[in-house]
Parts: C-alpha cells; sequence; structure tokens
C-alpha cells in the first residue's frame, strides 16, 4: 500500500556554505517520505519570484504533490542562512517576513489533509498569526484516523509554551530531540528521569507514540507502556542537516505499516544516520531502505 504522507509549514531555501538547497522541515520530511515509497506532498507557501520557481520544480522532479503550494504576490521565498560548525551541526539564521509566514487555508490545503494517512507539523510555520491559526486549522480538518506528528523543531526565538501545548493538543505523535526535550522540560516542569519526563507528556497530551533522538546516543521510542531504546553507532558525519526530518520520515513509514518498535527504531535511526554522512538535507537515499519497507508491506498481505 502506497500511503499518503504530507508535510505541513515551511519550504525555503537553505543557504549553505556550498550552495542554495530546497529546505524546510516539512519539504525535507516529504522527500524521505518519497524516497522511501510514500507517495508524498507538501502544503506550502512561497513567492511568486525565481527562489519559488525552483521550489516547485524541485517538488516536480522529485515527485512530490505540489498542487496545495500557494503563490504570495508580494511575500518573498523563505531563505535561511546556514553555517556549519566542525562537526557539521548546523546553525540557522532564518529570515522573516517571507510567503510561509502567510500560509492560508485553500480548497487545495484542505483536499490534501483530508486525504492524508500521516501529516507532520512544526513550530516555525506558526511563529506568525496567520501562519499558526492556517496550520491549525488544517490539522484540526484532518481525519481522527490521521497521524499526526508534532516534529518540534525550535529555531532561534519562533516558539512559545502557547504554541507549543496547542500543537501538542492537536497531534497524536511527539517526536522531539534531547536539547528541545530540556525547552519542554522547563516550559511545562517536566521532572525526573527522560524515560518518566516523555511518558508524563504522553499521558498529558493523549500521545500514541513519543519520539527522542539523542544524536550520536541513538534515539528512544514509547508506545502505549512499551520502549525501544537503539543506541548510536559510530559514523563519519559530513553534516546532519535533514537528519532528524529523515528519522521522522522513516518513523511514519514504520508507525503506517505497524512495524514493531524496535523495528521502526532501529531503521529510523539507520536512515538518519546515512543522511548524516551527505551533504545537504535530502541527499538521495539507496533504494535498500525503500525496498525494506515495500518487503515487509508485501509480508502483511500474505
Amino acid at each position: 500500500m502506497s500511503f499518503k504522507i504530507l508535510g505541513i509549514g515551511e519550504a525555503l531555501w537553505d543557504l549553505l556554505p556550498t550552495g542554495p538547497q530546497v529546505g524546510g522541515a516539512p519539504a525535507n520530511f516529504a522527500c524521505h517520505a518519497r524516497a522511501l515509497g510514500a507517495r508524498a506532498g507538501v502544503v506550502t507557501r512561497v513567492g511568486r519570484d525565481d527562489y519559488g520557481r525552483g521550489i516547485v520544480d524541485f517538488f516536480r522532479k522529485m515527485g512530490i504533490a505540489h498542487d496545495a503550494v500557494q503563490t504570495d504576490d508580494q511575500a518573498p521565498t523563505g531563505t535561511v542562512t546556514v553555517t556549519l560548525s566542525g562537526q557539521g551541526i548546523p546553525h540557522f539564521t532564518i529570515h522573516e517576513n517571507v510567503a510561509w509566514d502567510c500560509l492560508e487555508v485553500t480548497r487545495e490545503a484542505l483536499a490534501a489533509v483530508r486525504a492524508a494517512d500521516a501529516i507532520s507539523f512544526g513550530t516555525l510555520a506558526q511563529r506568525s498569526e496567520a501562519g499558526r491559526v492556517s496550520v491549525q486549522r488544517l490539522l484540526s480538518a484532518a481525519p481522527a484516523t490521521t497521524l499526526r506528528v508534532f516534529d518540534v523543531n525550535l529555531r532561534q526565538r519562533y516558539f512559545s509554551h502557547e504554541v507549543i501545548a496547542q500543537s501538542l493538543q492537536l497531534a497524536n505523535v511527539l517526536k522531539l530531540n534531547d536539547g528541545e526535550l530540556e525547552v519542554f522540560s522547563a516550559l511545562f516542569k517536566l521532572s525526573g528521569s527522560v524515560a518518566c519526563r516523555l511518558e508524563t507528556l504522553a499521558q498529558r497530551y493523549g500521545l500514541q507514540v513519543v519520539a527522542l533522538t539523542r544524536g550520536p546516543a541513538g534515539s528512544l521510542l514509547y508506545q502505549a507502556g512499551q520502549w525501544s531504546d537503539c543506541a548510536g553507532l559510530p559514523i563519519q558525519i559530513v553534516d546532519t542537516v535533514g537528519a532528524g526530518d529523515a528519522f521522522t520520515a522513516a518513523l511514519v513509514m514504520g508507525l503506517l505499516q505497524r512495524m514493531e518498535l524496535d523495528q521502526i527504531n532501529s531503521l529510523a535511526d539507520e536512515v538518519a544516520r546515512y543522511v548524516c554522512t551527505r551533504a545537504g538535507a535530502t541527499p538521495p537515499l539507496p533504494k535498500e531502505f525503500s525496498e525494506r519497507f515495500a518487503a515487509h508491506d508485501a509480508a502483511l498481505k500474505l
């Protein structure tokens, strides 16, 4: 079965030291989901400029549905200046007053949401009031059976307790990294072990799954009282841009295919590690990954 997977929010150009590349967590997520075998699309807004046309051309080339990509006649396409530390860790300067800050609830966006098996969204596209209202209205229109993945993606000052709490209430899956967990712990007065804090979030907000990525230390998944702890493996990092989005895409594919929790965790961690060994957010993924998901889907039908 080919699942319909949707990213809602920012699509932009990462202005990397090596040159501009299409980025934004929802766009990266959709590209990785497509590479893993899903039918993927993006709800976003771009400017009526060369960068905007470039994003649509990129989606077309990657096989990403772009009928819900909106065009703004005034605001420019979003850009982010990216610098990399010696360990390949990205540092972002996200420019303001851009097209995706003006995201609207259109007929095409609603149709994409209502047809989706899974949707990923974050906080960044909710930094403006217009963006926040549109993202939350779209999520509210999703079917009850849709996986609604809050992939936190905290950036600079573009988040608040209110937006995070509203997003948690709209989500049924949460994915965050260890740094973001510390921010959550302060904002929501969470205490105790990492596992205790994750379980508290799951129970407080009725989350089906909570995923914590820990960089070199691997990843931790929680689902209905069960845990999966995947240890990290040493790799040669080129950069970590897009690795978290790749993890989320593989996590979603595994959940939709009802894989065992350990299997999901191991495969998602493997996909994320691979992305870290290549430059840019959406390097081509080996066919082995999509073949493993396809093989599991075929086995379910026997």
